[in-house]
């Protein structure tokens, strides 16, 4: 448990999270995630892994592969379900998944793996 340990930053800490901040800024990545070293600059397609994972050879609803992508792969949240959605829809458009209605219309469309 963390309370109770909190205390001000430093000075040298407040600056290092300023140039830290400055570089993330400058890279101006779609994603900014958590990572074992901290704060880190993600691209667009970060989560594509994850939901084609979660996608299998059998039709099922993309909610359903959006909500266990959110739920099985985090400690906290990282991303929203607008976005996991968009990137669905991205991965229809580039055939890494198939879909059986409008993939924008998250609770009734499904989708599958192809092949």
């Amino acid at each position: 448990m963390l309370l109770g340990t909190e205390r001000p930053i430093t000075a040298q800490e407040r600056e290092e999270a300023r140039g830290h901040w400055r570089r993330l800024r400058v890279e101006n990545a779609p994603f900014r995630v958590v990572a074992p070293t901290g704060l880190v600059s993600a691209p667009v397609d970060h989560f594509d892994p994850l939901l084609i994972e979660r996608a299998t050879p059998e039709w099922r609803k993309i909610a359903r592969v959006v909500g266990d992508t959110m739920g099985n792969n985090f400690a906290y949240m990282q991303v929203g379900d607008m976005m996991l959605l968009a990137r669905v829809v991205a991965l229809v458009g580039e055939g890494k998944l198939l879909a059986d209605g409008d993939p924008w219309d998250m609770r009734s469309c499904r989708v599958r793996l192809p092949g």
